[in-house]
């Protein structure tokens, strides 16, 4: 898993207090932010040439955060039997991943687009200086749909008509 440097303290990852959130520079981190940063749930990648397999592949180019979830479907049902991300950002857009990896774990393709940033943020407890953590785990899992949906549209042989371009009258 891709690690930004500036998220170690001291190399020990981050470590709640007494009072459980991790002070790192002078911001809190909650219990669930830091258990997901220090005990990432399925951290991997898949096969991208797999047809079952959708790639959603995000970033936010202000901050450096770089988000790539996966899916796997079961064909036959139509449910997200595995999933799986990489990240290289902050700790909680780590967290946003693996939360959001969980999240749609069994659940229909349909059921999955309606996972929106501000539950995954609610369940993090992520302040708003980090909401964009969670808006990038709702990209990313939009975007491993969309590109599943395009890879099963290109095999069952379903392709977006060309444009039609007009003859120029003479």
């Amino acid at each position: 898993m891709w690690r930004h440097a500036a998220n170690r303290v001291l190399g020990q990852g981050l470590r709640p207090t007494a009072t459980s959130p991790a002070t790192v520079a002078g911001r809190m981190y909650h219990e669930r932010v830091v258990d997901h940063y220090n005990n990432p749930r399925n951290v991997g990648s898949f096969d991208k040439s797999d047809p079952n397999v959708g790639t959603g592949l995000v970033g936010a180019p202000a901050c450096g955060d770089v988000m790539k979830l996966q899916i796997r479907v079961d064909e036959e049902s139509g449910k997200i039997v595995d999933a799986c991300f990489k990240t290289f950002g902050c700790g909680s857009a780590i967290a946003s991943s693996s939360v959001a990896t969980e999240w749609v774990k069994g659940k229909q393709m349909e059921e999955v687009l309606s996972i929106k940033n501000t539950e995954i943020a609610k369940h993090l407890s992520l302040p708003p200086v980090k909401l964009h953590c969670s808006m990038l785990a709702e990209d990313a899992i939009k975007a491993a749909v969309k590109d599943y949906d395009a890879k099963r549209s290109k095999s069952n042989g379903v392709q977006a008509a060309a444009p039609v371009e007009k003859a120029a009258d003479a």
